[in-house]
Protein backbone atom coordinates (compact mmCIF):
# COMPACT_ATOMS: atom_id res chain seq x y z
CA UNK A 1 0.00 0.00 0.00
CA UNK A 2 3.05 2.49 0.81
CA UNK A 3 4.54 1.23 -2.07
CA UNK A 4 1.75 2.35 -4.49
CA UNK A 5 1.15 5.46 -2.62
CA UNK A 6 4.68 6.76 -2.92
CA UNK A 7 5.01 5.55 -6.41
CA UNK A 8 1.78 7.57 -7.37
CA UNK A 9 3.41 11.37 -5.29
CA UNK A 10 6.83 10.97 -5.78
CA UNK A 11 6.44 11.96 -9.58
CA UNK A 12 4.05 14.43 -8.62
CA UNK A 13 6.48 15.81 -6.25
CA UNK A 14 9.28 15.93 -8.82
CA UNK A 15 7.28 17.30 -11.48
CA UNK A 16 6.05 20.33 -9.88
CA UNK A 17 9.50 21.02 -7.97
CA UNK A 18 10.89 20.93 -11.56
CA UNK A 19 8.50 23.15 -13.02
CA UNK A 20 9.22 25.51 -10.02
CA UNK A 21 12.81 25.43 -10.78
CA UNK A 22 12.39 25.96 -14.86
CA UNK A 23 9.87 28.35 -13.98
CA UNK A 24 12.59 30.03 -11.87
CA UNK A 25 15.44 30.00 -14.06
CA UNK A 26 12.94 31.20 -16.93
CA UNK A 27 12.33 34.52 -15.01
CA UNK A 28 15.88 35.59 -14.60
CA UNK A 29 17.21 34.86 -17.98
CA UNK A 30 16.65 36.65 -20.82
CA UNK A 31 14.08 35.24 -23.94
CA UNK A 32 15.77 33.48 -26.79
CA UNK A 33 15.70 36.29 -29.42
CA UNK A 34 15.43 34.72 -33.13
CA UNK A 35 18.11 36.12 -35.89
CA UNK A 36 16.55 36.41 -39.32
CA UNK A 37 16.58 33.19 -40.51
CA UNK A 38 16.84 32.42 -44.62
CA UNK A 39 14.23 32.44 -46.83
CA UNK A 40 12.74 29.01 -47.24
CA UNK A 41 11.00 29.05 -50.58
CA UNK A 42 10.80 25.51 -52.31
CA UNK A 43 10.69 24.14 -48.84
CA UNK A 44 8.58 21.53 -47.99
CA UNK A 45 7.70 21.05 -43.86
CA UNK A 46 5.38 18.96 -41.88
CA UNK A 47 3.96 20.45 -38.52
CA UNK A 48 1.97 18.38 -35.98
CA UNK A 49 -0.51 19.84 -34.68
CA UNK A 50 0.38 23.66 -35.99
CA UNK A 51 -3.35 24.43 -35.19
CA UNK A 52 -2.40 26.64 -31.68
CA UNK A 53 0.22 27.40 -29.57
CA UNK A 54 3.73 26.78 -30.17
CA UNK A 55 2.60 24.99 -33.43
CA UNK A 56 0.45 27.76 -34.66
CA UNK A 57 3.81 30.48 -34.56
CA UNK A 58 6.34 27.79 -35.75
CA UNK A 59 3.51 27.66 -38.97
CA UNK A 60 3.58 31.07 -39.18
CA UNK A 61 7.13 32.07 -39.46
CA UNK A 62 8.06 29.37 -41.53
CA UNK A 63 5.20 30.50 -44.37
CA UNK A 64 6.27 33.54 -44.05
CA UNK A 65 9.67 32.51 -44.99
CA UNK A 66 8.03 30.74 -47.88
CA UNK A 67 8.02 27.39 -47.03
CA UNK A 68 5.21 25.37 -48.04
CA UNK A 69 3.72 24.10 -44.33
CA UNK A 70 1.07 21.69 -43.83
CA UNK A 71 -0.75 21.42 -40.63
CA UNK A 72 -0.92 17.91 -39.65
CA UNK A 73 -3.99 18.86 -37.10
CA UNK A 74 -4.02 16.35 -34.17
CA UNK A 75 -8.09 16.01 -34.21
CA UNK A 76 -10.01 14.10 -31.75
CA UNK A 77 -7.28 13.10 -29.42
CA UNK A 78 -9.23 14.53 -26.26
CA UNK A 79 -9.64 12.08 -23.62
CA UNK A 80 -13.48 12.82 -23.46
CA UNK A 81 -14.27 12.05 -26.54
CA UNK A 82 -11.80 8.69 -26.67
CA UNK A 83 -13.88 7.55 -24.18
CA UNK A 84 -16.85 8.01 -25.64
CA UNK A 85 -16.19 6.39 -28.83
CA UNK A 86 -14.78 3.16 -27.11
CA UNK A 87 -18.24 3.35 -25.26
CA UNK A 88 -20.04 3.64 -28.95
CA UNK A 89 -21.79 6.55 -28.01
CA UNK A 90 -21.23 8.84 -30.54
CA UNK A 91 -19.80 12.56 -30.83
CA UNK A 92 -20.48 14.55 -27.44
CA UNK A 93 -20.96 17.96 -28.01
CA UNK A 94 -18.52 20.08 -28.62
CA UNK A 95 -16.21 17.49 -29.86
CA UNK A 96 -16.96 16.76 -33.39
CA UNK A 97 -15.41 18.99 -35.44
CA UNK A 98 -13.46 21.40 -33.16
CA UNK A 99 -10.13 20.74 -33.50
CA UNK A 100 -10.88 20.80 -37.56
CA UNK A 101 -12.12 23.91 -37.35
CA UNK A 102 -9.56 25.50 -35.13
CA UNK A 103 -7.01 23.68 -37.80
CA UNK A 104 -8.79 25.82 -40.98
CA UNK A 105 -9.19 28.61 -39.07
CA UNK A 106 -5.39 28.85 -38.31
CA UNK A 107 -4.88 28.61 -41.92
CA UNK A 108 -7.27 31.39 -42.69
CA UNK A 109 -5.82 33.46 -39.77
CA UNK A 110 -1.80 32.78 -41.58
CA UNK A 111 -3.14 33.99 -45.27
CA UNK A 112 -4.66 36.63 -44.23
CA UNK A 113 -1.67 37.69 -42.64
CA UNK A 114 0.79 36.73 -45.37
CA UNK A 115 -0.93 37.21 -48.71
CA UNK A 116 1.57 34.50 -50.60
CA UNK A 117 1.82 32.11 -47.86
CA UNK A 118 1.62 28.41 -48.73
CA UNK A 119 -0.64 26.76 -45.93
CA UNK A 120 -2.89 23.98 -45.22
CA UNK A 121 -4.70 21.76 -42.87
CA UNK A 122 -4.84 17.66 -43.30
CA UNK A 123 -6.07 15.64 -40.35
CA UNK A 124 -3.52 13.58 -38.30
CA UNK A 125 -4.88 12.05 -35.33
CA UNK A 126 -1.47 10.60 -33.67
CA UNK A 127 -4.06 8.71 -31.32
CA UNK A 128 -4.68 6.23 -34.23
CA UNK A 129 -1.64 4.30 -35.82
CA UNK A 130 -4.02 4.12 -38.71
CA UNK A 131 -4.89 7.68 -39.28
CA UNK A 132 -0.87 7.96 -39.02
CA UNK A 133 -0.54 5.64 -41.93
CA UNK A 134 -3.25 7.49 -44.09
CA UNK A 135 -1.91 10.83 -43.31
CA UNK A 136 1.48 9.73 -44.64
CA UNK A 137 0.19 7.67 -47.70
CA UNK A 138 -2.08 10.81 -48.63
CA UNK A 139 1.38 13.03 -48.36
CA UNK A 140 4.06 10.49 -50.26
CA UNK A 141 1.33 10.37 -53.20
CA UNK A 142 1.68 13.93 -53.99
CA UNK A 143 5.34 13.41 -54.72
CA UNK A 144 6.48 16.48 -52.64
CA UNK A 145 9.61 16.59 -50.57
CA UNK A 146 10.00 16.76 -47.02
CA UNK A 147 12.45 19.13 -45.89
CA UNK A 148 11.27 19.48 -42.22
CA UNK A 149 9.35 17.84 -39.80
CA UNK A 150 8.64 19.22 -36.47
CA UNK A 151 6.92 16.74 -34.40
CA UNK A 152 4.77 19.06 -31.66
CA UNK A 153 1.71 17.90 -31.13
CA UNK A 154 1.10 16.26 -27.79
CA UNK A 155 -1.17 15.84 -24.35
CA UNK A 156 -0.07 16.48 -20.38
CA UNK A 157 -1.27 15.08 -17.46
CA UNK A 158 -4.97 13.93 -19.34
CA UNK A 159 -6.71 11.47 -17.26
CA UNK A 160 -5.80 7.72 -17.72
CA UNK A 161 -7.02 6.22 -21.04
CA UNK A 162 -5.75 4.81 -23.78
CA UNK A 163 -5.77 5.53 -28.06
CA UNK A 164 -7.53 3.50 -30.32
CA UNK A 165 -4.91 0.98 -30.64
CA UNK A 166 -4.82 0.67 -26.76
CA UNK A 167 -1.29 2.73 -25.91
CA UNK A 168 -1.31 4.71 -22.87
CA UNK A 169 -1.95 8.26 -23.96
CA UNK A 170 0.89 10.12 -23.13
CA UNK A 171 3.28 7.37 -24.23
CA UNK A 172 0.72 6.84 -27.91
CA UNK A 173 0.14 10.13 -28.74
CA UNK A 174 3.20 11.88 -27.90
CA UNK A 175 5.87 9.17 -28.52
CA UNK A 176 4.59 6.32 -30.60
CA UNK A 177 2.71 8.10 -33.23
CA UNK A 178 5.21 10.33 -33.91
CA UNK A 179 7.95 7.37 -34.24
CA UNK A 180 5.72 5.79 -36.09
CA UNK A 181 5.07 9.25 -38.81
CA UNK A 182 9.11 10.04 -38.34
CA UNK A 183 9.39 5.95 -39.44
CA UNK A 184 7.40 5.91 -42.37
CA UNK A 185 8.19 9.76 -43.67
CA UNK A 186 12.37 8.63 -43.32
CA UNK A 187 12.83 7.80 -46.98
CA UNK A 188 11.28 11.27 -47.76
CA UNK A 189 13.25 13.18 -45.90
CA UNK A 190 16.43 11.81 -47.03
CA UNK A 191 15.87 11.87 -50.35
CA UNK A 192 15.04 15.80 -49.91
CA UNK A 193 18.34 16.33 -47.90
CA UNK A 194 21.41 17.19 -49.56
CA UNK A 195 24.85 18.33 -48.79
CA UNK A 196 24.62 21.78 -47.32
CA UNK A 197 21.24 21.79 -47.16
CA UNK A 198 20.17 18.58 -44.90
CA UNK A 199 16.72 17.98 -44.22
CA UNK A 200 15.71 17.65 -40.61
CA UNK A 201 13.58 16.37 -37.89
CA UNK A 202 12.97 18.46 -34.55
CA UNK A 203 10.78 16.96 -31.78
CA UNK A 204 9.61 19.15 -29.07
CA UNK A 205 10.30 17.47 -26.13
CA UNK A 206 10.19 18.90 -22.31
CA UNK A 207 12.67 19.53 -19.25
CA UNK A 208 10.18 16.82 -17.71
CA UNK A 209 12.36 14.18 -19.35
CA UNK A 210 15.02 14.79 -16.78
CA UNK A 211 12.49 13.16 -14.27
CA UNK A 212 11.13 10.22 -16.38
CA UNK A 213 11.93 6.51 -16.13
CA UNK A 214 11.54 4.21 -18.68
CA UNK A 215 10.27 0.59 -18.25
CA UNK A 216 10.20 -1.07 -20.79
CA UNK A 217 8.27 -4.50 -19.69
CA UNK A 218 5.37 -1.64 -18.93
CA UNK A 219 5.49 0.88 -21.52
CA UNK A 220 1.41 1.82 -20.97
CA UNK A 221 1.84 2.07 -17.37
CA UNK A 222 -0.07 -0.87 -16.25
CA UNK A 223 1.39 -1.46 -12.73
CA UNK A 224 0.76 1.78 -11.28
CA UNK A 225 -0.79 4.59 -13.06
CA UNK A 226 0.46 7.95 -13.03
CA UNK A 227 -0.47 10.92 -15.28
CA UNK A 228 2.70 12.93 -14.21
CA UNK A 229 5.02 10.23 -14.88
CA UNK A 230 3.23 8.85 -18.09
CA UNK A 231 3.88 12.17 -19.14
CA UNK A 232 7.93 12.37 -17.86
CA UNK A 233 8.55 8.83 -19.37
CA UNK A 234 6.75 10.20 -22.91
CA UNK A 235 9.01 12.66 -23.18
CA UNK A 236 12.57 10.57 -22.07
CA UNK A 237 11.28 8.52 -25.21
CA UNK A 238 10.74 10.80 -27.60
CA UNK A 239 14.41 12.22 -26.11
CA UNK A 240 15.77 8.78 -26.67
CA UNK A 241 14.07 8.03 -30.23
CA UNK A 242 15.75 11.40 -31.49
CA UNK A 243 19.22 10.57 -30.31
CA UNK A 244 19.05 7.48 -31.84
CA UNK A 245 17.31 8.08 -35.00
CA UNK A 246 20.41 11.28 -35.19
CA UNK A 247 23.15 9.00 -34.82
CA UNK A 248 21.92 6.31 -37.09
CA UNK A 249 21.43 9.30 -39.67
CA UNK A 250 25.03 10.26 -39.21
CA UNK A 251 26.17 6.49 -39.57
CA UNK A 252 24.63 6.29 -42.66
CA UNK A 253 26.03 9.30 -44.14
CA UNK A 254 22.15 10.52 -45.07
CA UNK A 255 22.03 14.16 -45.30
CA UNK A 256 19.17 14.46 -42.72
CA UNK A 257 19.60 15.66 -38.80
CA UNK A 258 17.15 14.84 -36.15
CA UNK A 259 17.39 17.20 -32.58
CA UNK A 260 14.75 17.87 -29.41
CA UNK A 261 13.99 21.44 -28.80
CA UNK A 262 12.97 22.40 -24.78
CA UNK A 263 10.66 25.11 -25.59
CA UNK A 264 9.76 25.83 -21.89
CA UNK A 265 6.84 26.29 -19.77
CA UNK A 266 4.63 28.57 -21.99
CA UNK A 267 1.00 30.00 -22.39
CA UNK A 268 -0.57 27.29 -24.16
CA UNK A 269 -3.50 25.25 -23.58
CA UNK A 270 -1.25 22.24 -22.27
CA UNK A 271 -1.22 22.75 -18.88
CA UNK A 272 -4.92 22.94 -18.90
CA UNK A 273 -4.83 20.05 -17.15
CA UNK A 274 -2.10 20.84 -14.04
CA UNK A 275 -3.03 20.78 -10.80
CA UNK A 276 -3.07 23.63 -8.99
CA UNK A 277 -5.41 25.09 -6.23
CA UNK A 278 -5.58 28.87 -8.43
CA UNK A 279 -5.60 27.15 -11.73
CA UNK A 280 -2.20 29.11 -12.67
CA UNK A 281 -1.62 28.30 -16.25
CA UNK A 282 -5.16 29.50 -17.29
CA UNK A 283 -4.60 32.77 -15.17
CA UNK A 284 -3.61 35.95 -16.23
CA UNK A 285 -0.88 34.81 -13.38
CA UNK A 286 0.50 32.26 -16.10
CA UNK A 287 0.31 35.05 -19.09
CA UNK A 288 2.93 37.35 -17.02
CA UNK A 289 5.31 34.62 -15.90
CA UNK A 290 5.14 31.47 -18.65
CA UNK A 291 6.71 32.49 -21.92
CA UNK A 292 4.34 33.23 -25.13
CA UNK A 293 3.90 30.76 -27.86
CA UNK A 294 5.99 32.93 -29.87
CA UNK A 295 8.88 32.96 -27.58
CA UNK A 296 8.41 29.14 -27.24
CA UNK A 297 8.64 28.53 -30.79
CA UNK A 298 11.66 30.49 -31.26
CA UNK A 299 14.01 27.92 -30.42
CA UNK A 300 12.14 25.29 -32.77
CA UNK A 301 12.37 27.29 -35.43
CA UNK A 302 16.02 27.92 -34.83
CA UNK A 303 16.60 24.42 -34.74
CA UNK A 304 14.59 23.97 -38.31
CA UNK A 305 16.18 26.58 -39.91
CA UNK A 306 19.23 28.00 -39.00
CA UNK A 307 21.81 27.39 -41.10
CA UNK A 308 24.13 27.32 -38.24
CA UNK A 309 22.70 23.90 -37.16
CA UNK A 310 23.58 22.36 -40.75
CA UNK A 311 24.69 18.53 -40.64
CA UNK A 312 26.34 17.21 -37.83
CA UNK A 313 25.83 20.53 -35.65
CA UNK A 314 21.62 19.36 -35.86
CA UNK A 315 21.80 16.95 -33.61
CA UNK A 316 21.54 17.42 -29.57
CA UNK A 317 19.32 18.56 -26.69
CA UNK A 318 18.19 22.35 -27.05
CA UNK A 319 16.89 24.89 -25.31
CA UNK A 320 16.65 28.53 -25.37
CA UNK A 321 18.41 29.17 -28.25
CA UNK A 322 21.61 27.07 -27.02
CA UNK A 323 23.05 23.50 -26.87
CA UNK A 324 21.84 21.75 -23.29
CA UNK A 325 23.12 18.28 -21.36
CA UNK A 326 20.70 16.19 -20.49
CA UNK A 327 20.51 12.94 -18.15
CA UNK A 328 22.49 9.78 -18.57
CA UNK A 329 19.76 7.79 -19.54
CA UNK A 330 19.72 9.95 -22.28
CA UNK A 331 22.99 8.74 -23.62
CA UNK A 332 22.40 5.20 -22.60
CA UNK A 333 22.94 3.21 -26.02
CA UNK A 334 21.55 0.05 -24.83
CA UNK A 335 18.26 1.35 -23.66
CA UNK A 336 18.30 3.72 -26.96
CA UNK A 337 18.55 0.56 -28.90
CA UNK A 338 16.28 -1.06 -26.61
CA UNK A 339 13.37 1.07 -26.99
CA UNK A 340 13.58 1.67 -30.55
CA UNK A 341 13.67 -2.23 -31.01
CA UNK A 342 10.39 -2.44 -28.63
CA UNK A 343 9.02 0.12 -30.65
CA UNK A 344 9.78 -1.10 -34.24
CA UNK A 345 7.88 -4.22 -32.99
CA UNK A 346 4.69 -2.27 -31.28
CA UNK A 347 4.26 -0.81 -34.67
CA UNK A 348 5.11 -3.59 -36.68
CA UNK A 349 7.39 -2.42 -38.79
CA UNK A 350 10.13 -3.77 -40.26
Amino acid sequence: MFSAVRSYLLPIIKLYLLGFKVLLVQLFSRPFRLPVMPRQDGKVAIVTGGGRGIGFEVVRHMARLGAHVIIGYAVSQCAGWRLVKQRGEGCPAGYCGRDEQEGLAAVRRICEEYKEAKVEFTKLDLASLQSVRQFVQSFTERDLPLNILVNNAGVMLVPEGRTEDGFEQHFGINYLGHFLLTCLLLDTLKDSGKCGHFSRVVNVSSSAHRIGKIRLNDLNSCQCYSAHAAYCRSKLAQLLFSSHLHQELQRGGFPLSSCAVDPGMVDTALYRHLWTPLCLAQSAIARLLFKTPAEGAATVVYAALSPALEGECGGGYWANGCREMTTPPTFDPQLQLSLWETSVQLLGLQ
